[in-house]
């Protein structure tokens, strides 16, 4: 392989990891986003349990937008337990499955954050043969 093939072929890399470094930040700020929205689920959750029955609150719906409602029983609430279906738990329940998606979804960050640093170290590494070649190719 000529120094031109090998340095084209270098390139070519480089650029596959600048596109996998882009895909690795929206699936970041994906799970950024996922992470925010069970935080504030599981807030919501703790302050309405505490709430006394027949009390007027404002329930935050997203999109910063809330429902005034009048809490009935707040012991129970609606779950997603996957694939579209819902059961009824009890608060403590809720809120303890969504400290564990929480703590999931941590997790896959950390393995995103590490993947993005081995694809950064290899681009940086591929950049800087780069520069040696076209250095030595220019003497």
């Amino acid at each position: 392989m000529t120094k031109e093939q090998e340095l084209a072929k270098i390139m070519s890399l480089i650029e596959y990891y600048k596109e996998q470094l882009q895909n690795t930040e929206l699936q970041s700020q994906y799970l950024q986003a996922a992470i925010t929205d069970y935080y504030k689920a599981q807030m919501t959750l703790e302050q309405m349990h505490n709430t006394e029955k027949d009390t007027d609150m404002l329930i935050p719906i997203g999109g910063s937008t809330y429902i005034n409602v009048s809490s009935k029983d707040t012991s129970k609430v609606l779950f997603d337990i996957g694939s579209g279906f819902v059961a009824e738990k009890s608060v403590d329940d809720a809120i303890k499955k969504i400290g564990e998606r929480i703590e999931n979804l941590q997790k896959n960050m950390e393995k995103l954050i590490e993947t993005s640093q081995k694809l950064q170290n290899e681009a940086a590494e591929l950049s800087q043969q780069a520069q040696m070649m076209m250095s030595e190719s220019k003497e």
